[in-house]
């Protein structure tokens, strides 16, 4: 008798999922709340899986052996909260579909910079000629890859989301980049269970794997001490020398021998050859640098990696140089935390559009760098109040708008030769936009159009 797996949401994730678990020999059944994507939909009826949606049949849920959540369904659900009360096992793709390969994996999570992070790491392992794959919040499904390539290594982007769900899942190399407070609505305002959740990507490392952390995160180094993690820890930090790991000192990076593990690869570079520009880069390079040096790929590929790298859509994206004026799309920006890193590595005045569905954003950090670097604010919402709030007294201007088209306009109409257009909205983007990639589209396409 087949083993009787219930998937919720599908999507990218969850399609994969049902993939893999008809490849395992399971009898699957697909619900999702919402309105299943065509080709997601014909993938499942070609492979003849029984699916519903708009609703979730409780009868039909509840009778499942095992659950297979997407992540983005959070664990006080009403469905969920009645299948844990009938001890119905619920887990994340990333559970499941690690059950069924033997590969290696980089996993990489953290607030800030884990997809320019994985990106990096897959750059790297494919230049080495590795037969690796990319997943978790990007590229394709993991589970979908495991049925169909099953690669030797995978390079995992991990949310906590997907962590939360995760309870065997063992990555060779874990990458925590930094934790800064997010998402905290799931996470019943706790930080610290936000927290705690990122430290679940080494809950089951052993003395064989190698955990990469941030040593500039108090966060992370705090809770070092209070997470057990066996894994040997392999730190990265910015202007402080130290004796594992990487470092930056006076603009150089030095990638650190590990005698156990890659002797020869010392590497030393100035940090103006890398692709990846600004201090918050710096730490991604760094992080990216120390897993491939994990697993002994040369420091000629990892250096030639560092230099020819090119970053994901809507991170810091350069878009035109118009009259002289620099247009960059960093609309992947939905946080505070982020924007500091995009306002820090601007090097020219800057016209900034910023703006959205705050998530009870304390803008308290930005202050130094928009009074040192920001002439004009372009707000890009339906309510601007908080923004005006925090900036009105530290900017020239502030003008609302309220599409991607008039926001572009405004901010060249007021910008200088010389000036960079930034949008960094430190914002959610569901007022005005589908999602976050919606917006970068409509300021790339408005920026085009000019």
């Amino acid at each position: 008798m087949s083993r009787h797996l219930v998937i919720l949401g599908a999507g990218e994730s969850g399609t994969g999922c049902a993939i893999l678990a008809l490849k395992q020999g399971f009898s699957v059944f697909v619900s999702d709340s919402g309105t299943i994507k065509e080709k997601y939909a014909a993938e499942l009826e070609s492979l003849d899986v029984s699916f519903e949606q708009g609703k979730h049949t409780e009868s039909m849920i509840l009778d499942a052996d095992e659950i297979i959540k997407s992540p983005g369904i959070p664990d006080k659900a009403d469905i969920i909260v009645k299948a844990r009360a009938r001890k119905i096992p619920v887990i994340s793709e990333i559970e499941f579909a690690s059950r069924y390969t033997n590969a290696k994996h980089v996993g990489i999570t953290g607030t800030n910079g884990k997809t320019t992070t994985t990106m990096l790491c897959y750059h790297i392992l494919k230049k080495a000629g590795l037969h690796v794959g990319l997943g978790g919040n990007v590229g394709k499904s993991y589970a979908r890859q495991v049925a169909e390539n099953d690669y030797e290594y995978y390079v995992l982007e991990l949310s906590s989301f997907q962590l939360d769900n995760t309870y065997t899942f063992r990555p060779n190399i874990a990458i925590l980049s930094n934790i800064t407070p997010d998402h905290m609505d799931r996470y019943n305002y706790e930080f610290q269970n936000y927290i705690d959740s990122k430290f679940r990507i080494a809950m089951n490392q052993t003395k064989d794997d190698y955990f990469i952390y941030c040593a500039d995160d108090e966060i992370t180094v705090k809770n070092l001490t209070t997470h057990k993690v066996e894994a040997e820890k392999l730190p990265f930090a910015y202007g402080k020398v130290l004796d594992k790991g990487a470092y930056v000192i006076n603009k150089e990076f030095h990638l650190l021998e590990n005698q156990q593990i890659n002797p020869s690869n010392q590497l030393t570079m100035f940090i103006n050859d890398f692709a990846l520009k600004g201090i918050h880069n710096c730490y991604n390079s760094m992080a990216a640098a120390i897993a491939a040096n994990v697993l002994s790929i040369s420091k000629d590929v990892i250096r030639e990696s560092l230099t020819d790298f090119q970053n994901v859509e809507h991170r810091l994206e350069y878009v035109a140089t118009i009259g002289g004026i620099e247009f960059i799309n960093d609309s992947k920006a939905t946080n505070v935390n982020s924007t500091w890193y995009a306002l820090e590595s601007m090097d020219k005045p800057v016209v900034w559009i910023v703006g959205g569905v705050d998530k009870g954003n304390d803008y308290t950090a930005l202050l130094p760098l928009v009074r040192e670097k920001v002439r004009v604010i372009v707000c890009l919402g339906v309510d601007n109040h908080k923004i005006h709030a925090a900036f009105g007294k530290d900017v020239d201007l502030i003008l609302n708008t309220t599409s991607a088209e008039e926001a572009v306009q405004v901010a060249k109409r007021f910008a200088n030769k010389g000036d960079t257009v930034l949008l960094s909205p430190a914002c959610a983007s569901f007022d005005l936009f589908a999602n976050y990639e919606d917006r970068g589209w409509q300021f790339k396409a408005a920026v085009k159009n000019l």
